[in-house]
């Protein structure tokens, strides 16, 4: 498969920063930034565990005509700063850090695309607007008026949902935080392809690209471009604490009332396709886009993949 789905080769994203806050102090958090800075319709694209903010080079270049297009570095990784704690490498310290980004943002309409654990966040962020608007149905966070709150527009859910295969859980974590590093720039890249299958077929210019952000030259060695003690959490993760957070996410799934994605790798090992369809059981705002040949998760870089999501965004 051929990668390269660049209507402007040229154009690339602004690097910026917010500070963000942790029970344990300051932190910022980067995020790359395509199109009109004045543009306050924003599409927020959100990665998975280990990637970084230019997991989204290629859907941000297609829609930058039409949305201000952000793509953070959650902490940890990429070029955002490390947490002091890492405990607080979870999932409520990245809802936080988004909305710090989006009052940074003020967007007049916000949609959001997230790939794994961006799709977490966004159930996080969405469960959180709606336990807002329940305590204060007259008044939104911080005693603001209704018409001046947040309010998530559509939602692209990229291979993940409030059921998760813990199956699929443990194969991430067997090499996450695992201190790789390499001589060379192409040990990496034979690396990152050996561990990501799921992402399904690409040319070697596919698999440079979806290193080079990942892993970074460090000395004489290239090395993860992310805080390895983000594994930490993650490991702690038992079977009986994942169902125990799957009622609070499908309660966060089905509060959405704005229409929502399902991307899903035909050959998926963390979003099964009977959740998929327990998801569009639960909530009639959800429709299936179901990726032929990939498994976890489909990496948004070829026409195939982005034209969906675009056409799904971009129709009213």
């Amino acid at each position: 498969m051929t990668d390269m789905y660049t209507p402007d080769e040229n154009l690339q994203p602004r690097l910026d920063y917010v500070m963000c806050a942790s029970p344990a102090g300051t932190h910022r958090m980067a995020y790359w930034e395509w199109g009109d800075p004045g543009n306050d319709r924003v599409l927020l694209c959100v990665h998975g565990l280990t990637r970084t903010g230019r997991d989204f080079d290629h859907l941000a270049r297609r829609l930058a005509p039409h949305y201000r297009v952000v793509c953070p570095d959650v902490v940890g990784r990429g070029k955002s700063d490390w947490l002091i704690n890492a405990a607080n490498y979870v999932v409520p310290q990245y809802v936080a850090d988004m909305l710090t980004l989006i009052a940074r943002l003020k967007p007049a309409q916000l949609d959001w695309v997230g790939t794994s654990m961006g799709g977490l966040i966004g159930l996080g962020l969405a469960g959180t607007l709606a336990i807002s608007a329940i305590v204060r149905p007259d008044r939104g966070a911080c005693g603001l008026p209704a018409d001046q709150t947040l309010s998530l527009g559509k939602m692209v859910l990229n291979d993940i949902g409030p059921k998760l295969s813990f199956s699929g859980l443990t194969r991430i974590a067997e090499y996450v935080g695992q201190p790789m590093q390499f001589d060379t720039f192409a040990q990496a890249v034979d690396y990152v392809r050996s561990v990501s299958a799921g992402f399904g077929a690409h040319d070697q210019a596919g698999w440079e690209d979806l290193t080079r952000y990942v892993f970074n030259q460090q000395g004489d060695h290239w090395a993860r471009h992310y805080d390895l003690r983000i594994a930490e959490p993650f490991a702690e993760q038992s079977e009986a604490r994942i169902q125990a957070s799957e009622a609070i996410l499908w309660a966060a799934y089905e509060s959405i009332t704005a229409p929502i994605l399902l991307m899903r790798g035909e050959e998926s090992d963390l979003l099964t396709a009977e959740v998929a369809e327990e998801m569009l059981a639960r909530n009639p705002h959800a429709r299936l886009h179901t990726v032929p040949h990939v498994g976890h998760a489909p990496t948004l870089r070829s026409g195939d993949q982005i034209e969906p999501v675009a056409e799904f965004l971009l129709t009213n």
